[in-house]
């Protein structure tokens, strides 16, 4: 019973233990993600991302500012299609529906607007 009881508390001591089973869960379904650079953008070390299908567009444009360290005040526009920049608002489901081919959703980041 003690080690029940210890397994509980670690478990509930981790906070990134409810995020990792939730995504782990069989109805959550991961949408392979290629980030690609456009025009004077850094270059990303891992371009190819397993994003949860019900993210929003937003959460990917935060995390490539996490990853790269953009500061806040500074721009970041991200493409998909290379023409089409999505709402922040917008499903990755969504857009996987209607761009992506191969097996993947291609999406474009850069600093200073691109295309559309």
């Amino acid at each position: 019973m003690a080690d029940n009881d210890e397994e509980k508390r670690g478990t509930t001591s981790n906070p990134a233990t409810p995020e990792r089973e939730k995504t782990a869960s069989p109805s959550s379904t991961k949408i392979d993600v290629l980030l690609k650079p456009a025009g004077d953008a850094p270059i990303m070390k891992q371009k190819k991302w397993a994003v949860d299908e019900t993210k929003r567009v937003g959460w990917v444009i935060e995390f490539i500012r996490k990853y790269l360290k953009v500061a806040p005040d500074e721009s970041l526009f991200l493409y998909a299609n290379q023409s089409f920049a999505p709402a922040p608002d917008q499903i990755i489901r969504n857009l996987y529906e209607c761009f992506g081919s191969d097996g993947k959703l291609v999406l474009h980041y850069c600093r200073s607007q691109a295309w559309g």
